[in-house]
């Protein structure tokens, strides 16, 4: 029995004047799984997640989520649809006047009739999950550049989304935070359940956490298919990236 998909692109080609940057792409995104999207800086790995979240529509092509065509679908309805994912910023996006709680409980607030007593809960729950529960009263400013992650990660999170985002989430990371994050990303699917896609250009992170590969370049998904088939893959572009090698069909 086929995996279930809970979003899906299907020849999808994105352009922006005369610039392309996808072309015909199609990625089924498993149901319960990590998905990890890889390419070099600019191949296209953001504006798939944006397309997954309903930020963008595609120049051609349909993006399915949970059984809906987003292309086929009006602004109410579509945010109706965002209501089940998540997208977690590479740069956290906290809002600097509020507390970490405060910031945590937005979405709560903004898309909930949640009370109080229940939002409080929850943005709890959400700081317990990613190790900062101390951390509450604290505002942005004072939190190291790890812990802001993890508050954005919080946040992703707080409404129990059947799909969560990361645009880069170890960019910048010293390599005992990149260790952190991914252990964090692992646990936050086990405990809150949900599908993750992750964009990145950390291998061992992608190793560690990846069910799925998808590699992209020049706005083309090359390889797809569970983590150890892609990994062991034939195609020379793949594998001069995966290898951190200079010498191959890449240009440099």
């Amino acid at each position: 029995m086929a995996n279930a998909l809970i979003a899906r692109l299907e020849d999808v080609s994105v352009s922006f004047g005369e610039r392309t940057v996808l072309r015909s792409c199609s990625l089924p995104i498993v149901e319960g799984a990590i998905t990890c999207i890889i390419g070099i800086s600019g191949a296209g790995k953001t504006t798939i997640l944006r397309l997954l979240d309903g930020l963008l529509m595609p120049t051609s092509g349909h993006v399915y989520v949970e059984g809906h065509d987003l292309c086929a679908m009006n602004e109410r309805e579509i945010n109706d649809v965002r209501r089940s994912i998540s997208l977690a910023f590479q740069f956290a996006a906290l809002l600097d006047s509020l507390t970490l709680g405060e910031n945590v409980a937005l979405p709560l607030r903004e898309n909930t009739t949640m009370s109080e007593r229940e939002i409080r809960l929850r943005v709890h729950s959400a700081l317990d999950a990613v190790g900062l529960s101390h951390a509450g009263d604290n505002l942005p400013g004072e939190l190291s550049g790890g812990m802001l992650k993890r508050a954005g990660f919080a946040r992703a999170v707080v409404t129990q989304p059947k799909l969560v985002l990361y645009d880069e989430p170890t960019t910048g990371l010293d390599p005992i935070s990149v260790h952190l994050i991914t252990n964090m990303i692992l646990r936050l699917r086990q405990r809150f359940g949900g599908t993750a896609v992750v964009t990145s250009h950390d291998l061992p992170s992608i190793y560690e956490m990846a069910d799925y590969m998808a590699m992209l370049f020049e706005g083309a998904i090359i390889a797809y298919g569970p983590s150890e088939e892609v990994r062991s893959s034939e195609n020379p572009i793949v594998q001069q990236f995966l290898a951190g090698s200079d010498v191959g069909p890449i240009p440099i």
